[in-house]
């Protein structure tokens, strides 16, 4: 039996990544990603971990989570999990406190893996090979060229679902539909996401208006609004999936939505819901409520994560992530025929830090 590997600590940075254009969604604006990035030491291995949030996150690793899993084993990341969400009892384990706990257990979960000398995927049990990706960005900032570019794009690389932004303007949602469809043809599923723009009404106005024939509506109202979407899913055309669940940081968030009725399909994130330990649990509340789980971006370790999930259905293969993680990342894979197949020869997520690229983003 291999003897206990105790942390000798983590180290956390951030990064402001700015976007390769101004991009917007239906309620929302930006022109730079920060991403705050972990690395936990123990054993002559460093484990890798990241998240999509501000820099408050990374206060709350240094000053909160590395204390309280310094010499704990890092062949044990449950026992460092909940040791962490002892650690911000009093400012709550879900909000942001969840995003600085997704990318500890991250990094922790990959460090074991990189100690037994195996994958993330083939660590955690695979109940698929791969994971099934959709092509996801179709910004509202975009023009029409842009979009058919980038459904194109999508298609070339073998994709049979994409999904584009809505909302911000819903006069012109059908136009852009019209534009992607064309450029995608009849037979790939077109999805929408209006994160959180509508209300129940003119949610379902929209989906029987513009939206009728996409068989993917995201957010049509806030995912705190648990009422608001089991009203849209009960109302919805027939084969219109209703989804939410992106922005849970925690299991209950996820109960919450399910026990509403409110979803067709559940989503997590990796690097918001508590790391793997999070989707793992998801992944459970999904099979007991026999739903499917979906992965919300953060394609370098939703792959491993979700392909160990038995209710895994796909993967948002986002533009904004996919750049990220080939700035910032060395060894990130390439979709093969519309999946992502973790590299079972390479330890851990099988990725490492340019650090030197990385340095001019550094914030």
């Amino acid at each position: 039996m291999r003897e206990q590997a105790p942390l000798q600590g983590l180290d956390v940075s951030v990064f402001e990544i700015p976007t390769d254009q101004p991009e917007s969604d239906g309620t929302l604006e930006w022109d730079s990603t920060t991403v705050v990035v972990v690395e936990a030491r123990a054993g002559g291995e460093t484990g890798l971990g990241y998240t999509y949030a501000q820099r408050g996150a990374a206060d709350v690793i240094a000053g909160k989570l590395a204390g309280a899993v310094e010499g704990l084993d890092a062949l044990a990341p449950q026992a460092a999990w909940a040791a962490m969400t002892r650690a911000v009892r009093n400012s709550l384990s879900s909000g942001l406190c969840g995003y600085a706990i997704s990318a500890v257990d991250v990094a922790l979960h990959d460090l074991k893996a990189r100690l037994l000398g195996v994958s993330l995927a083939d660590l955690l049990g695979r109940w698929h090979d791969g994971v099934d990706l959709y092509g996801s960005g179709g910004f509202t900032s975009y023009s029409l060229d842009q979009l058919r570019r980038q459904a194109e794009g999508w298609m070339e690389a073998g994709f049979d679902k994409v999904k584009i932004k809505v909302g911000r303007d819903p006069g012109a949602d059908a136009e852009r539909l019209a534009a992607v469809r064309d450029a995608i043809g009849p037979g790939v599923q077109l999805m929408v996401d209006a994160n959180g723009a509508f209300t129940p009404a003119r949610a379902l106005a929209a989906a029987h208006g513009p939206y009728a024939g996409v068989t993917w509506f995201e957010e049509p109202v806030s995912s705190d609004d648990h009422d608001g979407l089991r009203r849209v899913r009960d109302g919805a055309p027939a084969g219109m999936q209703i989804a939410a669940g992106e922005y849970g940081t925690d299991v209950f968030h996820f109960q919450r939505l399910l026990a509403a009725g409110a979803v067709d399909v559940l989503q997590a994130d990796v690097t918001r819901c508590g790391g793997v330990t999070g989707v793992l649990r998801a992944d459970a509340l999904a099979k007991a409520h026999c739903l499917p789980l979906s992965a919300h971006c953060a394609p370098a370790v939703s792959a491993h994560v979700f392909a160990a999930c038995e209710t895994a259905v796909h993967l948002e293969y986002f533009h904004d992530h996919v750049r990220i993680e080939s700035l910032l990342f060395d060894g990130t894979r390439s979709p093969d025929g519309g999946r992502l197949v973790p590299d079972r020869d390479r330890a851990g997520l099988g990725i490492e830090l340019k650090r030197a690229d990385a340095d001019r983003f550094r914030a």
